[in-house]
């Protein structure tokens, strides 16, 4: 079963991150085998890294061997709509800062894949405790 990669891993390879982009780049080939997909929020977040050129963006995710045609379907929302609920509940009880409503609808697509790939771990742990989560960048 594939794993969803999260934008900020693209980002880290693109930008070769000197903190990340290496250990991003690793990562994703370590799991490439195991197939890797991009959710739809993650394809629209890459826009402006391409300068809004989605052939250019087509050509990189081709290139990473990262599908990006898997669609965000009616259990995805549906996930994405408790935990964005559970996010407002809580904000409004000053419990926690609001996140991004991406980081929200990313998690929920991909509790039907593998796992997530991200180097924001704690942004999806606790809203998503049955997601595993791999963090291309090593504990210190």
């Amino acid at each position: 079963m594939a794993w969803t990669v999260d934008t900020c891993v693209l980002v880290d390879i693109i930008e070769d991150d000197p903190e990340f982009g290496t250990h991003s780049a690793r990562c994703i080939a370590k799991h490439l085998r195991d197939g890797l997909v991009l959710s739809p929020v993650s394809f629209v977040e890459l826009g402006p890294t391409f300068n809004g050129n989605i052939l250019e963006l087509r050509k990189f995710l081709n290139g990473c061997g990262i599908q990006y045609n898997v669609p965000f379907d009616t259990r995805d929302a549906e996930i994405g709509h408790k935990i964005w609920n559970d996010c407002i509940v809580a904000k409004r009880k000053k419990i926690e800062a609001k996140r991004p409503v991406a980081d929200v609808l990313i998690g929920a697509f991909a509790m039907k894949t593998q796992g997530l790939i991200t180097r924001n771990p704690k942004d999806f742990r606790k809203k998503f405790p049955n997601l595993e989560v791999i963090n291309p960048k090593p504990p210190e």
